[in-house]
């Protein structure tokens, strides 16, 4: 090869760097894709999706009925026209299929110190396991049944001598230990650790310590625990739905019981109830005997989650799940419960999201990040879809940086009857700090809502951060932030219908949302878990 002399190539580098130059100035695309994607979820749309969605031929959508395998027909071919992937292995990609138990209680007696209780006044069944014979037994005290970094309630009784529950009928206290400031001695915080938010953990050690079965005394006074069984004795003769149980998460027969019924007598011990409630660590036998028995007829409901996936770009194996339950509560003595707002109006948000995102990739602009569109079954059961989901993911959790939730978002609460301009905002907080702030930061740019972060105080008796599915990506560890607007009348009335729905208030905070979504699936940077707030 021929070498050029320098004094030729000296012009040419010149001339290069002049047009590099010149490129770096060139202004480059100013388009705000997320504003015209986000125009895309139009008032119109929300409603043509929900006037099917919530329409009586589809029945209530309860979970493993009729209606709820209709809507997740619609919801995957939905998916499918607007482009987006099922993610699933198999035949049908956009299903995530899983097997539920339905119980129904057939049978059920308890007697406590020669005192028959009487079913859904004094007490009610925990859980589905069951106790087939009627079987007597020797009750003992075990406080509130705990044992962790050194605290055990089952270390030894008054007298010091082990406690030997084995073939007994553990009694213990609902909740956990507090100090005078009702801050929980286990997590020093106003927030309650697991022991409290999931009961079947302290029937799993009553089990291994070998109870047999279990009576929790409810933490709610005489009068409000009757008050509010008379509430809920209808829902609770219904026929219950859940996960099957697996071996290692396997728990004793329980019944949650009256404090009255239980203990302000003397066969509790002839100790007043105020005595008892201090009894946390030390534990004493109790003279009573139990007759209990619980019998149920239980057969297999078969159900799905609905996905749609929107792959992205450079950061593609990270995910962004944008999540609503589909469910409802199906026919209740001839009525149908549409449940419009709940939650009809979070799946058609998370309906439009997933056309938006994929019309935006089919335009090349798409996200750098992938996203997940998970409409999910059986929240109305207990948040059984989704926890199915993250206990089974279909995209490694690992990769998964956050989930935003919309659960009831066409309608006004008390509150706000006079303002619609507002959502609540619900954890956005407590594991990414960051979260928050992009949350806060997309709203002034884009939303102009007013976030209400009423119900996020980790003191508020409604602890919503709690009831729906954002809660079960949260315990796995995932930055969460949930969009409500509250409850209403009409909330698990069969009055809950599409005619009562603010539709431009659902575009709003439906883009709000999306907004939210795009800045998470664009930065340069991922989603830090940084924070652990109550």
């Amino acid at each position: 090869m021929t070498r050029r002399p320098m004094r030729r190539l000296l012009p040419l580098a010149a001339a290069l760097l002049l047009s590099a130059r010149s490129l770096a100035q060139t202004p480059s695309d100013t388009t705000d894709y997320s504003r015209r994607y986000a125009a895309t979820i139009t008032a119109a749309d929300l409603e043509r999706h929900l006037r099917v969605l919530a329409s009586d031929e589809y029945e209530g959508r309860e979970t493993g009925q009729k209606g709820q395998k209709m809507a997740a027909d619609y919801l995957a071919k939905q998916f499918a026209a607007d482009g987006l992937a099922g993610p699933v292995a198999g035949a049908t990609p956009h299903f995530q299929r899983f097997e539920l138990t339905r119980t129904e209680w057939a049978d059920l007696r308890l007697d406590f110190g020669g005192r028959k209780l009487e079913y859904l006044k004094d007490f009610y069944p925990v859980g589905s396991a069951q106790m087939p014979k009627l079987a007597k037994l020797r009750a003992v005290f075990v406080g509130y049944g705990i044992e962790e970094n050194g605290h055990s309630d089952y270390a030894a009784d008054v007298q010091g001598r082990p406690l030997d529950v084995r073939g007994r009928v553990v009694v213990m206290w609902q909740g956990e230990p507090t100090d005078e400031r009702g801050l929980s001695k286990l997590t020093g915080t106003s927030t309650r650790s697991t022991w409290t938010t999931d009961i079947t953990r302290k029937l799993a050690l009553a089990r291994q310590k070998g109870a047999v079965a279990a009576l929790i005394i409810s933490d709610r006074t005489p009068h409000n625990f009757r008050e509010w069984m008379a509430r809920a004795a209808p829902h609770l003769r219904e026929a219950r739905v859940g996960l099957p149980t697996s071996p290692e998460k396997a728990i004793i027969p329980a019944m949650l019981v009256s404090p009255e019924a239980l203990l302000a007598r003397p066969g509790a011990g002839g100790l007043p109830l105020k005595r008892l409630s201090e009894l946390t660590r030390a534990s004493y036998p109790m003279p009573t005997k139990v007759r209990f028995r619980s019998r149920a007829e239980t057969a297999p409901v078969q159900t799905e989650n609905v996905l749609g996936y929107v792959e992205g770009t450079d950061k593609k194996d990270e995910l962004i799940v944008l999540s609503a339950h589909y469910d409802h509560l199906g026919i209740r003595d001839g009525k149908v419960y549409n449940g419009a707002d709940d939650d009809g109006s979070g799946t058609v948000a998370v309906l439009e999201m997933a056309q938006a995102f994929a019309q935006a990739r089919r335009d090349g602009h798409g996200p750098r990040r992938s996203l997940l569109f998970l409409a999910v079954t059986g929240e109305e059961k207990g948040l059984l879809g989704s926890e199915y989901y993250t206990d089974h993911p279909v995209f490694p959790l690992a990769g998964t940086i956050a989930n935003l939730n919309t659960d009831m978002i066409g309608r006004l609460d008390e509150a706000h009857s006079q303002d619609p301009n507002y959502v609540y905002v619900i954890g956005a907080d407590k594991l990414a700090s960051d979260l928050h702030r992009i949350n806060e930061d997309q709203n002034q740019r884009y939303s102009g809502l007013k976030l209400d972060y009423t119900f996020n105080d980790p003191q508020d008796p409604n602890r919503f951060y709690y009831r729906s599915d954002h809660y079960n990506f949260a315990r796995k560890g995932i930055p969460v932030a949930f969009y409500f607007n509250g409850v209403h009348a009409d909330y698990h009335q069969e009055t809950d219908e599409v005619d009562k729905i603010l539709f431009p208030k659902m575009e709003r905070i439906t883009r709000h949302v999306f907004h939210t979504a795009w800045e998470l699936a664009n930065r340069a940077e991922r989603l830090k878990v940084d924070s652990n707030k109550p």
